[in-house]
């Protein structure tokens, strides 16, 4: 990739505040800044080591237009590894906006969303499993989510991915010396002990895999429908756990015709709200709209709210509806509503998960929430092992699995180890791709266009 350029951007919100601050990396960073700020100690920028700071003025146009900090960090002791320069303003509008057309005006570039991440990656001051933490940091909405990311970003996962890419890399290099000279006794790994370590390595990228349904829940989320029959109170239900009247109720059968969404954390868990059409066989042509969309949306559910009418016993629409839930791939936390007009003890032991509420006294809240958090965290979160947080992480694990699990069975089958060493060789890459030690150009791309810009 090509960093010849110098670029700039404003690295704190556009608006008003104490202070702005525009970042600056490249080659030509202190000597741009140098253009646009003048020390009051009468020094040249370029005379400060790195990580130094001077009290100063912005020049633009000609003229003084504000006073302020630069600090200049040298390469390769900075974040991004290149010379950079960070100018902090006072935080109006117009003067920071100012001081960075006017580093512009000098030689920078404007920044794109990410580059000076991007950057930091690309000359290998951060891993790739660390840079995507940071935006798991600036995004997190609860301590969980920050607690993770923070792990992540201190290297947990980096640790583990580079411990198993180096135990693997390993193997290959022994079982390859053996192929190629079977005779000089330049290998200490015997088969049978490179299928003992191949399972070592799956079961260790297996926690890895197991820890994405904590890892998930708490940084991206749990897609959670809100399903049943009409009028047993499913809306009531989105409105006590959203705490707004988000959804609209009524006592007419088949109000929701649309997917109504919203968000809650339960705990440490966000869960992304969906509530979804009264489930019945209708001939109203909108109603059957909302009630495919409904199905729709329960066959991508990572969790299901089913909420019954606990003041009847279910009939056999409701029967019919139960055993589909049932078929989902999604746990189903069955609801039973209108605890204040019956005990629901009809539906007691039909799913795993059951709570009582009563929606219309907003009773039972808490238990919905303590179910769904102990659903993906177990009840305790260990913030000291290493969690996948991202979907791309996770796929790099599971092909990772996939292929130690084809060597394995090419070696339990009598296969040679070169044969198998062509599954191995996929997996070393694919534990590569999980913490950036390979990967595309594209996905780089992918991962560091959903940053902000100055970032």
């Amino acid at each position: 990739m090509n960093f010849e350029n110098t670029v700039a951007a404003l690295s704190t919100p556009f608006g008003r505040g104490a202070i702005a601050m525009i970042r600056m990396t490249g080659a030509d960073a202190v000597k741009i800044a140098s253009a646009v700020f003048k020390p009051k100690n009468g020094k040249n920028l370029s005379e400060l080591p790195t990580a130094h700071a001077v009290y100063g003025e912005f020049i633009y146009d000609g003229g003084v237009i504000d006073d302020g900090v630069v600090t200049v960090y040298r390469a390769p002791k900075s974040y991004t590894g290149e010379d950079m320069a960070e100018l902090c303003c006072h935080g109006g509008m117009l003067v920071s906006s100012l001081v960075l057309r006017s580093l512009v005006d000098a030689g920078a570039a404007y920044a794109e969303g990410g580059e000076f991440t991007k950057r930091a990656f690309i000359n290998g001051k951060l891993r790739l499993t660390s840079a995507e933490a940071i935006m798991d940091i600036i995004d997190a909405e609860s301590v969980g989510a920050l607690k993770l990311a923070g792990g992540a970003n201190r290297g947990l996962l980096s640790a583990e991915a580079e411990s198993i890419y180096s135990e693997l890399k390993h193997l290959i290099a022994s079982a390859y010396a053996y192929i190629d000279y079977p005779d000089e006794d330049m290998t200490d790994v015997s088969v049978n002990e490179l299928k003992d370590r191949i399972s070592a390595l799956i079961s260790r990228a297996e926690e890895l895999k197991a820890s994405y349904k904590t890892g998930s829940a708490v940084c991206e989320g749990v897609r959670t429908v809100i399903c049943g029959r009409p009028n047993v109170g499913k809306s009531s239900v989105m409105n006590m756990l959203t705490g707004e009247q988000t959804a609209i109720v009524t006592e007419i059968p088949g109000t929701t015709r649309d997917v109504v969404t919203g968000s809650i954390l339960c705990g440490q868990v966000r869960l992304k709200l969906a509530d979804t059409a009264g489930i019945r066989d209708t001939t109203d042509t909108v109603e059957e709209i909302g009630v495919a969309k409904a199905k729709e949306t329960l066959g991508k559910a990572q969790l299901v709210l089913a909420v019954f009418d606990g003041s009847k016993s279910p009939d056999g629409e409701e029967k019919k509806l139960i055993e589909e839930l049932k078929k989902l791939n999604a746990p189903v936390i069955a609801v039973i509503n209108k605890s204040d007009l019956g005990t629901g003890e009809a539906y007691d032991g039909i799913f795993e998960h059951t709570v009582h509420i009563s929606a219309k006294n907003g009773e039972g809240k808490e238990k919905i929430e303590q179910t769904a958090e102990k659903l993906f965290t177990g009840g305790a979160i260990d913030y000291g092992k290493p969690h996948l947080i991202n979907g791309r992480q996770y796929a790099e694990t599971v092909r990772f699995i996939n292929c130690c699990r084809s060597a394995l069975n090419s070696l339990c089958s009598g296969q040679t180890q070169d044969i198998a060493c062509f599954d191995l060789e996929e997996a070393l890459s694919s534990i590569a791709g999980l913490d950036g030690l390979e990967v595309k150009d594209d996905i780089i791309n992918e991962i560091f266009s959903k940053f902000c810009v100055g970032k």
